[in-house]
């Protein structure tokens, strides 16, 4: 099968002749450097190879907005398109961009809002969209990136600043959550319009589970993030793509939720998260839900020989694609310090390379 043929037929829940695979979030450069190093290969090789090797590629417009939005400055530090800044974070393995500047983290009501500047459609070059679905020529699965609205609002006012806005001042909240979706459903739909129904999957977002369970209460999060992304949710599915929900986190409690939010796919599956479960989950909602991700970047890759890895791969397969459904890719990037062999090892369980 052509890796588009593959992606769609699990997504359908039908049998592939080998399980449909992504690299997801992708992998960061040390560790990408490290494996390169192990397949003798430079890191513009490694990079090639990645991307021959997933069923799903992805394709964005060009940005062509104001200079001072989505520009990375001479000290690493990097401003996105709201105007978030995030400044570099070194550890012993990696260099990790943490935001430094919450824009609107002082506005105090609806006028400060309506001042700032948001991002616009127009910011975007979409007629490159056409060129770039044409050269992968129908083999793959084709993906963009839509939505993270409570994120991208998070990040303009701050996470604690955001909760304090949704307890006390819920009209101020929803405005900001408005603007955010408003932008997003516009960007959406020139995407899908100029793709002309060549566009596969729309990938949308929004963390709302920890370690040990929601960021928040399940009925905050149906009454104020929920109605957003049903919104959005419909918007793409009017274009004939299927929606990705990316989460990390323990969410089993909002996944019923979820699927009534109107995803197709419920992507990241942080299963060392507490009562997240491959069994639980495909059981619970396999015959309504799609799954993307699974295999720990948190334990199983970084810390688990070779035959870890292995187990786990056909585990999850065994589990989450059983009568099909899956997509088989790390839970999240895979991180600085994991060891060569244990992405080889990932690569050929997934019946990439021998």
């Amino acid at each position: 099968m052509k890796p588009r043929e593959r992606v769609l037929a699990a997504l359908s829940h039908k049998e592939t002749d080998i399980i449909p695979f992504s690299f997801g979030f992708g992998v960061n450069y040390p560790a990408k450097k490290a494996f390169a190093e192990y397949m003798k290969k430079d890191v513009p090789e490694i990079d090639a190879l990645f991307r021959t090797l997933s069923d799903i590629q992805k394709i964005e417009p060009r940005y062509i907005g104001p200079k001072d939005r989505n520009i990375t400055m001479s000290d690493g530090s990097h401003v996105d398109i709201w105007g978030v800044k995030r400044s570099p974070a070194i550890n012993e393995n990696d260099t990790y961009l943490e935001i430094s500047e919450h824009p609107l983290r002082d506005c105090v009501d609806i006028i400060g809002l309506e001042s700032y500047l948001f991002p616009k459609v127009e910011w975007f070059d979409f007629t490159v969209i056409p060129e770039l679905i044409k050269a992968y020529n129908g083999n793959y699965a084709i993906m963009f990136t839509s939505g993270n609205i409570f994120e991208s609002a998070w990040y303009l006012r701050g996470l604690e600043q955001m909760f304090a806005d949704i307890l006390l001042e819920k009209e101020f909240s929803n405005y900001l959550l408005c603007k955010v979706t408003n932008f997003f459903l516009g960007f959406t739909r020139k995407m899908l319009e100029v793709a002309d129904g060549k566009i596969d999957l729309a990938f949308t977002a929004d963390d709302i589970g920890g370690q040990n369970g929601l960021l928040l209460s399940l009925s905050l999060w149906e009454e104020i993030i929920k109605p957003h992304h049903q919104l959005l949710n419909k918007t793409i599915h009017e274009y004939g793509a299927k929606v990705v929900y990316h989460t990390d986190g323990a969410v089993m409690e909002a996944l019923d939720g979820l699927i009534d939010m109107g995803i197709d796919i419920l992507e990241a599956l942080q299963f060392d998260a507490k009562g997240m479960d491959p069994t639980g989950i495909k059981e619970r909602a396999g015959n309504r839900l799609c799954f993307h991700g699974g295999v720990s970047v948190q334990s199983t890759l970084p810390f688990g020989t070779i035959d870890d890895v292995e187990r786990e791969v056909d585990y999850l397969v065994k589990t989450l694609g059983k009568n099909s459904g899956y997509i088989l890719a790390p839970s999240h990037a895979v991180q600085a310090g994991t060891p060569p062999e244990n992405i080889f090892a990932l690569l050929k369980a997934a019946g990439r390379l021998y």
